[in-house]
């Protein structure tokens, strides 16, 4: 006799098979297995480039990586663009080109905590290849042909 319908568990009445009862759960407490979190630090990031400088900013310092001014109204902490003259702070003349270095004596360093995501010695591990030749035969040596 053909089966109208060939779903499974439609007409399978003669056909069961048992499945074998799952294997006991250990009753005992449970292993402790310790997470790899990742910690957090204080950073203070280039407004430009996005480099990763020092919390020692004086009123001539430089991006180490891209050269732009560090002590500029970008990279303070009381720059906002919503309030007036676009510093929670009360200034008494307006900073008209907020990218470029100025005088202000209320500069503090905008720090923002940010996750580690790896750690010091595996970036230190990173060959970088010193002329283009060397990385074109390490990528042909990756892809042989």
């Amino acid at each position: 006799m053909s089966r109208k319908y060939r779903q499974h568990g439609y007409m399978d009445e003669g056909n069961k098979e048992r499945k074998a009862p799952p294997p006991p759960k250990p009753s005992g407490p449970k292993e402790f297995r310790p997470r790899a979190m990742p910690g957090f630090r204080e950073a203070t990031r280039c407004t430009d480039c996005g480099a990763l400088i020092s919390l020692a900013i004086g009123p001539a310092s430089q991006c180490p990586k891209c050269q732009a001014d560090l002590h500029t109204c970008k990279l303070c902490a009381h720059f906002d663009t919503s309030v007036r003259n676009e510093c929670l702070q009360v200034v008494p003349e307006r900073v008209p080109r907020k990218n470029i270095r100025n005088q202000c004596s209320l500069f503090e360093a905008k720090r923002t905590i940010e996750r580690e995501t790896g750690s010091a010695e595996k970036s230190k591990t990173i060959a970088v290849p010193k002329n283009p030749l060397d990385a074109r035969q390490a990528f042909d040596a990756l892809f042989k042909k």
